[in-house]
């Protein structure tokens, strides 16, 4: 990879943006803290945005991704689903990558230089 440039990744389903790179990160956040408020202040964004992005990805897949625990503690975690979903994406990710290493550095070359 270049020190510049980076490739994203987005997956449209039915011609409609589904996963990228924010929220394979905001499902990897709840796994590590095992809640929906914690994952989404860790990524700076509000608990409603936060649960409006949880449950579009609930709806996209045939089985939820992230499940919440009901009671007093609460708290959410990944189904197999989800973690199948990050791994799979991540995946993607990584051999596109490598795929796109030699293009993505003939484009560095190509960039206005940096100054400072």
């Amino acid at each position: 990879m270049t020190e510049r440039l980076r490739l994203t990744l987005r997956v449209d389903a039915d011609n409609k943006p589904a996963l990228g790179h924010g929220k394979i990160r905001l499902l990897e956040q709840l796994a590590e803290t095992g809640s929906i408020s914690a994952a989404g202040r860790a990524m700076g964004m509000s608990y409603r945005r936060t649960w409006l992005l949880v449950d579009s990805l609930n709806q996209l897949f045939r089985e939820p991704l992230v499940v919440t625990r009901p009671g007093g503690g609460g708290g959410a975690f990944l189904t197999a689903e989800g973690e199948a979903v990050v791994r799979c994406y991540r995946a993607i990710e990584k051999e596109a990558a490598q795929a796109a290493a030699e293009q993505l550095a003939e484009l560095e070359k190509l960039l206005t230089p940096q100054v400072g």
